[in-house]
């Protein structure tokens, strides 16, 4: 089956920049210095500096710098670390790897963000802290957050895997918490050519702590002060991120702009229970992901919908669908169906549509027309759909 608009189309960031990535990794191909070389370094700070902190740590993926970042801040056995049980497994993950004990809690069903009114109630006197999932490209709010912080004496623990550059009330993403994980997973708004991820921080001593356990634990080459690993950003994805990084502010601007176009062609299904996700952070917001969200009042199951736009040559994804304390692998955590209501509702009903840097017009066109279409004629054989589904091509 042919793809006509695909989730994903990596070639229209590379190619107008092919000549350049190439010039960076001959580069480093010439410098030799393929471990913890000098673009490393270069784009560590440059990345840091970026989002407005200090220090930055390269590590070999973002559940690394989630795992390695809490152990770096002291965070381990015997601690509560609050997280959303509506995020990538990799948040989950990365707190058990610490050896913490994750403590989940529900999402607000308009964001799908953590619900910090539900982190309240989780609150206990092991509770070291809370890690806010900055989902889809949009950030918890930075201000509510400090506040919930400084309430109840915790840290702040930033899961920025989707959000690189996102912005709300003043801050960008990685600069609110002690520290803050990013994944460069080649999809994310800044990828890299295969896995890789960074800790951001702004105290030089959880950033120490962080090169010595990403490296074997090693204050200095053969002389190993912590109980460390392997886990290094090669030099050479950190060159190709750095020759990116100067074009991430445009790529978020269109990913914005794609949004808002999304927003304008899918406001007429609103009647027939289409929604957008709510963005509570204006031009802040960098749409890692699109995710509408296919209502209970809708006339047919979000599964029709995306059949639909698959057998039309459509690509989508949902994320997440099941949520991490439904996961088989974490039984043992004792959570039940139930336990999380609006995370658990939000999993049959979100649905990812296809965001990227150059999807064109035409293309967000096709793939809400598509919508309309399956809404429409799948329904008629339930019940009249409402009248004003507005100028939707179908």
């Amino acid at each position: 089956m042919t793809i006509k608009v695909p989730f994903v189309d990596l070639k229209l960031q590379h190619e107008p920049i092919q000549m350049e990535l190439q010039h960076a990794i001959q580069s480093v191909l010439e410098q030799g210095d393929f471990i913890l070389g000098q673009a490393l370094s270069d784009f560590e700070a440059a990345f840091a500096a970026v989002c407005g902190t200090e220090y930055g740590v390269g590590v070999a993926s973002g559940t690394d710098a989630i795992a390695l970042g809490l152990q770096a801040c002291n965070i381990g056995a015997g601690d509560e670390v609050i997280l959303p049980t509506n995020t990538f497994v990799a948040t989950l993950i990365g707190v058990l790897r610490s050896g913490a004990k994750p403590v989940l809690v529900d999402c607000d069903r308009q964001t799908a963000l953590i619900d910090l009114e539900a982190a309240a109630k989780a609150i206990t006197p092991h509770t070291k802290a809370i890690i806010p999932v900055h989902l889809y490209g949009q950030m918890v709010s930075p201000r509510d957050l400090l506040k919930f912080a400084d309430t109840y004496k915790i840290l702040i623990f930033e899961d920025a895997a989707q959000a690189h550059l996102a912005q709300r009330d003043g801050y960008y993403a990685g600069s609110v918490g002690i520290a803050a994980a990013f994944s460069f997973y080649p999809s994310k708004n800044l990828g890299a050519f295969g896995d890789g991820g960074m800790l951001l921080t702004r105290d030089l001593d959880v950033a120490q702590k962080m090169m010595r356990l990403r490296n074997y634990g090693a204050s200095q080459k053969y002389f190993h002060t912590e109980s460390g690993t392997n886990s290094r950003l090669d030099t050479l994805q950190a060159a190709v991120l750095h020759q990116k990084l100067p074009y991430l502010t445009k790529w978020n601007r269109d990913r914005l702009s794609i949004a808002q176009e999304y927003d304008n062609e899918l406001a007429p299904l609103a009647s027939a229970g289409i929604f957008p996700l709510e963005n509570q952070s204006g031009t802040g917001h960098v749409y890692h992901l699109y995710v509408i969200r296919v209502d209970d009042s809708c006339p047919i199951e979000r599964q029709q919908i995306q059949e639909h736009l698959t057998a039309v040559g459509i690509q989508t994804g949902i994320h997440y669908p099941i949520p991490c304390h439904l996961q088989p692998a974490f039984t043992n955590l004792g959570y039940q169906p139930g336990d999380f209501p609006q995370a658990e509702k939000l999993s049959k009903q979100i649905l990812s549509l296809p965001m990227y840097p150059g999807l064109n017009s035409s293309q967000i066109k096709e793939v809400v027309a598509a919508i309309a279409h399956a809404v429409s004629t799948i329904s008629q054989a339930n019940e009249p759909l409402p009248t004003d589904l507005g100028s939707v091509v179908v």
